[in-house]
C-alpha cells in the first residue's frame, strides 16, 4: 500500500518544510521547546496528522499527538514517536523524519480504508535533545510518567524556568502530569531515525534494526594545582593541573579502547588561562557509553583507578561531580524480529546495530516494549547541518513501518 518512491519525495519535503521553522530564519536550523518555532511545528505536523485521517491535540508538556483509531478503540495503542525539537545549527532529519515517517504509514492505512484491531498514535515530542533548559527527554518522560517534578524548575539561559515556559506556550503548567499515559494503555513503542553513525553506509544498507541503546554516564572533573609564574618554577617543582588534565584525557581514550566502550572528553578548560601562568586547576568532561552497563561500570571503575593514581603522582587533587546517569535500553526481541520480518518482506538483508546516541525509546522501556528502525545516513553526520539521508531510503523505511503494524495487527488478532 505504499509506494516507495513517493513516500520519499513528501518525506523529504516534510522534512524540508519542518527545517524552515528556525528562530534564526534561513541562515542554519535552531527550533527550541515551547518557542514559537515549536508551536508552529506543532501545527504543520497537525494538518498532516489530519490529512491522514487522525485526530489530533497538544498534551499539558507540548507534545503533539496523532491518533488514528483501531477497530477496538479501548485496545492498547502502538506509539510512533520522535522528536520536532533540535540542537542549535542542526541537520533537518534527525527527530523530524521519524514523525514524518509514523504519519506516512497512518496516511497509506487511511488512504487503503483500513484499520487495525488496534490504535495508532504518532507522537512529535516536544523535547529530546534538551538544548533549552538542559534535561533530555522532557517530551517522552513526560508521557512516560517519569519526568522528575524538579525539572519544572530547571532555567534557560535567559532565567526562565521550565514552568513559566509552558505557562508561555499557552498551557497550564500545574496540569503537567497530566501527560503520563496510563499504565496499560500502550501496546507497543516503535521509533524511526536516522542511525547518526556510519556503520549502515559502510555496508551498503539502507535500513538496520537497534538492539540497544547505550547506557551513558556523564561526569565533570577538575584536577587542582598550583598556580606559578611560567619562566621562574622549575619542570621538577610544578603541579601543572593541564598537563594531569592532558594525561587523563588519555587515560579516557585507553579505557575506552581496552573495555569495548565509547569514551570521550568533549570539554576542557584550563585555570587562570593567561600565556605566562602555570595552570593552577583544570577541569574537563566525560562521556562514556556502551550497550551493556555491566561493560560500563567495569570501565568506570578501570578509569576511577588510572586517575586517582595519576593525581597522586601528580600531587594533584582530584574532584568529580556526575551529570548524567542513563541505564542501557534493551530493544524487545519481539519487536525486533517482527521489524526483521518486514525488512526481508521487502527484499532487504537484516542487520542489527546498537545505537550509542540517546533516543526517546529510552523513556518509555519501563512502560513499554520498544524498538527502533535506523536510515543510513551519508557519512554518519548528524547535528550538523550537512546530515543527509536519500529519498529512496526514506521511502522504504516508511514501507517497513507499515508492513511493521501490519504483522503486529496479525500478532494481535490471534
Amino acid at each position: 500500500m505504499i509506494d516507495c518512491d513517493t513516500a520519499g519525495r513528501r518525506l523529504m519535503a516534510r522534512c524540508d518544510a519542518l527545517a524552515a521553522l528556525s528562530q534564526e530564519g534561513a541562515t542554519a536550523l535552531t527550533r527550541l521547546y515551547l518557542t514559537p518555532e515549536h508551536a508552529q511545528a506543532n501545527a504543520q505536523v497537525g494538518l498532516w496528522m489530519g490529512e491522514s485521517g487522525m485526530t489530533h491535540r497538544v498534551d499539558a508538556l507540548g507534545n503533539i499527538i496523532g491518533r488514528y483509531e483501531g477497530t477496538d478503540p479501548d485496545a492498547p495503542a502502538v506509539l510512533i514517536g520522535s522528536h520536532l525539537d533540535t540542537v542549535r545549527d542542526a541537520g533537518r532529519y534527525d527527530g523530524m523524519l521519524g514523525v514524518v515517517t509514523g504519519i506516512e504509514a497512518v496516511d497509506a492505512l487511511h488512504r487503503a480504508g483500513k484499520r487495525l484491531p488496534f490504535p495508532i498514535e504518532v507522537s512529535g515530542f516536544g523535547d529530546e535533545e534538551g538544548v533549552r533548559f538542559g534535561a533530555t527527554l522532557i517530551g517522552s518522560r513526560g508521557q512516560a510518567g517519569t519526568l522528575d517534578p524538579g525539572t519544572l524548575d530547571a532555567l534557560d539561559r535567559d532565567g526562565i524556568s521550565l514552568f513559566e515556559a509552558l505557562n508561555a506556550f499557552g498551557l497550564d503548567a500545574s496540569r503537567w502530569t497530566e501527560a503520563a499515559r496510563p499504565s496499560g494503555s500502550l501496546l507497543a513503542y516503535l521509533e524511526v531515525h536516522i542511525e547518526q553513525g556510519p556503520l549502515l553506509e559502510s555496508l551498503g544498507l539502507p535500513l538496520g534494526v537497534v538492539t540497544a541503546i547505550a547506557g551513558a554516564t556523564r561526569r565533570s572533573y577538575r584536577l587542582v594545582g598550583m598556580a606559578g609564574h611560567s619562566g621562574t618554577v622549575p619542570m621538577e617543582a610544578r603541579r601543572d593541573a593541564l598537563v594531569g588534565a592532558a594525561e587523563a584525557i588519555l587515560a579516557v581514550e585507553a579505557v575506552g579502547r581496552d573495555h569495548g566502550v565509547v569514551a570521550t572528553v568533549g570539554q576542557v578548560e584550563s585555570l587562570p588561562g593567561a600565556v605566562n601562568v602555570i595552570p593552577g586547576a583544570a577541569r574537563f568532561t566525560l562521556d562514556l557509553r556502551a550497550a551493556d552497563d555491566g561493560a560500563r561500570a567495569r570501565a568506570l571503575a578501570d578509569l576511577d583507578k588510572r586517575l586517582e593514581s595519576l593525581a597522586r603522582r601528580r600531587n594533584l587533587m582530584l574532584c568529580m561531580e556526575p551529570l548524567h546517569e542513563n541505564n542501557a535500553t534493551p530493544c524487545s526481541p519481539h519487536l525486533m524480529a517482527t521489524l526483521a520480518h518486514a525488512l526481508e518482506g521487502v527484499g532487504q538483508p537484516v542487520h542489527q546495530l546498537m545505537s550509542g546516541a540517546g533516543h526517546d525509546a529510552m523513556a518509555f522501556t519501563d512502560l513499554v516494549a520498544v524498538a527502533m528502525l535506523f536510515v543510513r545516513c551519508a557519512g554518519g553526520i548528524s547535528h550538523n547541518p550537512k546530515e543527509r539521508i536519500t529519498a529512496g531510503d526514506a521511502g522504504l523505511a516508511a514501507k517497513v513501518l507499515h508492513d511493521t503494524l501490519l504483522l503486529l495487527a496479525e500478532d494481535f488478532s490471534r
